[in-house]
């Protein structure tokens, strides 16, 4: 236990740091986190977040981003994806230090640019008490929501969803007034998505469900498949698709996306796929040989 702490420490730290050096080189403030930091502001001033037309996320997120009020943004930004990333660290650890892995793959480091929820995200899928982190992003925390949902977790939700309606009883009419302004792509439905149905083949596996329901919801960048290493358990199974990964991310960097579509083509063909041959191999390799593949 003292080792994945401090192990997650020092992933938390340097990852913090390097996220506050991003952010403030680039002048992005928070990133993506500000939203969260200024509905928390004008929450705390009785105004209504949704006067700003770009405002999308839902009140929930308020609650992440109370803690921060009083801390500039960039620095704000840089805790807040160091503290996320310590906590997925911990998380995986659970299983095996092989997994630690996953912090190679180019989601996470999309998510770092943008101080992105990626790697809360993660985290919620292994401690109840971070499942209030699914309603901040429901179109990528759905599927963690409804594969990982315990009864802690349930209570935790609810409990965060009374405090932001005792707070501002109709938010959530506010919020989906705006999501008109949201661009998103859908990965089942952009070719090839339609092969990613194949996983139906193993619709007994937890990951299959996982996948599937990330398949079938909106999405608009490359850091919003993070999630999707939930499913890879093994060490070369996390390899292999964390290499893979990195296609989008040079893809990105020599050619110009103009639309969701191109970018949900290429997550699709770099990220999804890959995944899929997992949750495919999976199925027909014999279970004493995943089982030692684990342990190693």
């Amino acid at each position: 236990m003292r080792l994945r702490v401090f192990v997650s420490a020092i992933i938390g730290i340097a990852s913090g740091i390097y996220c506050w050096f991003l952010l403030n080189h680039f002048h992005q403030g928070a990133g993506d986190f500000r939203w969260a930091i200024e509905a928390a502001q004008h929450l705390l001033a009785r105004q209504n977040p949704y006067a700003d037309s770009q405002q999308l996320y839902p009140l929930p997120a308020a609650l992440f981003g109370l803690p921060f009020v009083k801390i500039p943004l960039s620095i704000a930004g840089g805790l807040f994806y160091g503290v996320s990333s310590a906590l997925m660290a911990f998380g995986l650890t659970r299983h095996g230090y092989h997994r630690l892995l996953v912090f190679f793959a180019y989601p996470y480091w999309a998510g770092m640019l943008a101080a992105q929820w990626g790697p809360l995200l993660m985290a919620s899928a292994f401690f109840p008490l971070l499942l209030p982190t699914t309603m901040v992003k429901p179109q990528t925390g759905i599927p963690i929501a409804l594969t990982h949902l315990t009864r802690r977790g349930a209570i935790a939700c609810v409990l965060a969803l009374l405090i932001t309606f005792a707070w501002m009883p109709d938010w959530l009419t506010l919020w989906l007034a705006q999501l008109g302004g949201y661009q998103h792509f859908y990965p089942l439905l952009i070719f090839p998505g339609p092969l990613l149905l194949l996983a139906l083949f193993c619709y007994r596996d937890p990951d299959a469900a996982l996948f599937l329901l990330t398949a079938l919801l909106p999405q608009r960048w490359f850091y919003d498949t993070l999630i999707l290493w939930l499913i890879p358990k093994t060490r070369k199974e996390i390899l292999w698709t964390a290499c893979l990964a990195w296609g989008a991310g040079l893809w990105r960097w020599y050619h110009i996306l103009h639309t969701p579509t191109e970018v949900g083509r290429v997550a699709i063909v770099f990220t999804y796929l890959p995944m899929l041959a997992v949750i495919l191999l999976r199925k027909f390799d014999r279970p004493e040989n995943y089982q030692n593949e684990m342990i190693q």
